[in-house]
């Protein structure tokens, strides 16, 4: 029996002897590859580079062009900053260290200790962060019993980690050192640090970004943008997740057991109808007639309309809804993308000089036909809905494009006022390890597809690339030119969403493309406890994901 296996990638074959790490068969294949591989795929599973090859078969590679892999690089990242901002600080001085959320291409961080962020420190850091990578050190991953991990974490001061395992299931925990620092990652990381090439470091506010290239780009650092809108509205979370006393899963899963779960739920609403009520003040202070919303997929705008109108109805305004979606042009009309199909999500797919000339008829007093978008024939329709603003009227205009100004040309500045809403959580694994937003509205936008739409898991996942490349362009770019942000995530969704997204995830058979990506979003929701639908108030955000609302979501 020979003692060679064969491995074959895109058509070509490598040849290496049993046992054979899979850092030493990407190498060979690393030519026919744009970026560094980072991951392998082996029986629709990845694989970290440090596995073996023991038999013949197919093998495929992640770059950090990819998604897992560009994901494995961030938390690598992580791991490399916390080790040198640790070594330079000196022993004992970092009390903790929190990744508090993404911005932009960068992560605000939070120290505390006896250390100050000041350029001149972090600038040491990030020396000691580019030696580390110079070294080329193994990141190196070892299994432990569970039991004596939860032990190591009191004896370390991290009870944040503590707590996360005190509702682990499985029986061991994988754990990851650079150079005799240990830590735990959710997720696969990178084979060493010679592979974390790119990087920078800013002071920024009370911590510090650590900015990394995206995956579109991913060896290029990009220069810092600042979002202090974003930054405030995240910041906002934070602050509330603090006053919460729920800032990581394993809080989160503490208030579950001790039965304050619903004492949670019912502040967290609280919270948010007290700010959907600040921006219903402001817009009637400030006479706005038209109230432009938009925000990314997934991210509650429907809901957040109603209970806006609602707030506005106390004030004694007439709130009128209107969905751009109506003013899609016809679908002989509508331009398609690179690819040959009907884009949707483009502003040219909007009839604008029809929208701007109804908003300025109504603006001036006149009596407009309102139009339906009838989305079975491609076609606009008339049924006799007509609208005639009065000075107690304000139209709640909803669609990707709100925020656009090109959109809205035609209407004087003063007219408007703009609400960016996405669900940005607060809420983390444990304080090293964040939960991407992302990662809530998919799981949202999973569990309404298939309650509303009928459509499966796999459908949502392939899709959510192409949503998301609408979302960096159409969207995104745009935020900073709100009035106000709003933010639709709730500390307690995860839990709620968890018990009607497994069944859809574990339904994805192993072969499909798909199946990576929901066995990455399963192990996720392994983490939380799940909790019943049946306290949460009617007229909740996450009512439109999970069913049940007051409103006709």
């Amino acid at each position: 029996m020979s003692d060679n296996v064969i491995v074959t990638n895109k058509g070509k074959s490598f040849e290496c002897p049993k046992g054979t790490p899979l850092k030493t068969v990407a190498s060979y294949f690393q030519k026919d590859y744009s970026y560094p591989i980072v991951l392998a795929v082996k029986d629709y599973k990845l694989k970290e580079l440090h596995h073996t090859v023991m038999q013949s078969g197919e093998i495929g590679f992640e770059t950090i062009g990819d998604l897992a892999g560009h994901q494995a690089y961030q938390r690598s990242a992580f791991l490399l900053f916390i080790k040198s901002l640790r070594d330079v600080a000196g022993h004992g001085r970092i009390k903790r260290f929190k990744v508090e959320f993404a911005l932009g291409a960068g992560y605000y961080c939070t120290v505390l200790g006896n250390v100050d962020l000041t350029e001149e420190f972090l600038s040491r850091v990030k020396d000691r962060m580019q030696e580390l990578v110079r070294e080329d050190l193994p990141i190196v991953k070892e299994s432990f019993p569970v039991e004596e991990v939860r032990e190591w974490c009191k004896t370390q001061d991290l009870p944040d980690k503590a707590k996360l395992f005190h509702y682990r299931m499985s029986s061991n925990v994988n754990m990851y050192s650079l150079d005799g620092f240990m830590d735990y990652y959710y997720g696969f990381m990178v084979p060493s640090t010679g592979y974390l090439k790119y990087f920078d470091l800013i002071p920024y506010e009370k911590g510090v970004i650590l900015q990394m290239p995206t995956r579109l780009e991913p060896e290029t650092v990009p220069p810092f943008e600042d979002r202090p809108g974003l930054f405030k509205t995240l910041y906002r979370a934070t602050e509330w997740g603090e006053m919460l006393g729920v800032e990581t899963v394993g809080d989160l899963n503490d208030c579950i057991v001790s039965g304050r779960i619903n004492e949670l739920i019912l502040t967290q609403e609280a919270l948010q109808e007290r700010r959907i009520a600040e921006i219903a003040t402001e817009i009637v202070e400030k006479k706005k007639r038209f109230i432009m919303v938009a925000g990314p997929s997934s991210s509650g705008k429907t809901s957040f309309s109603y209970r806006l109108s609602i707030q506005l109805r106390a004030h004694g305004m007439k709130p009128h809804a209107i969905a751009l979606d109506n003013y899609f042009l016809e679908r002989s009309q509508t331009p398609r993308d690179s690819e040959g199909k009907l884009d949707y999500e483009c502003l040219e797919a909007l009839d604008v000089a029809g929208f701007n000339r109804d908003m300025s008829d109504l603006l001036s007093g006149k009596e407009v036909k309102m139009p339906t978008y009838n989305f079975i024939t491609g076609e606009r329709e008339y049924k006799g809905n007509t609208l005639q603003m009065h000075s107690d009227d304000v139209l709640v205009i909803e669609g990707i494009h709100g925020l656009n100004n090109k959109l809205s040309q035609s209407l004087p500045d003063e007219s408007k006022y703009r609400i960016y809403i996405s669900a940005l959580t607060a809420l983390n694994v444990d304080e090293h390890n964040r939960i991407s937003t992302t990662d809530g509205r998919l799981l949202r936008r999973l569990v309404r597809d298939a309650r509303t739409r009928g459509a499966s898991a796999a459908h949502t996942l392939g899709m959510w690339e192409s949503v998301r490349r609408g979302e960096r362009q159409y969207i995104f770019p745009f935020q900073e030119n709100a009035d106000v942000m709003f933010n639709s995530a709730l500390i307690y969704e995860i839990p709620v969403l968890k018990q009607f997204a497994e069944p859809l995830l574990f339904s994805i058979p192993k072969e499909a493309p798909e199946y990576r990506e929901a066995l990455r979003l399963l192990k996720f929701l392994q983490y939380f406890l799940g909790i019943s639908t049946e306290d949460l108030p009617k007229n909740s955000l996450v009512r439109e994901f999970v069913g049940g609302s007051y409103f006709p979501v």
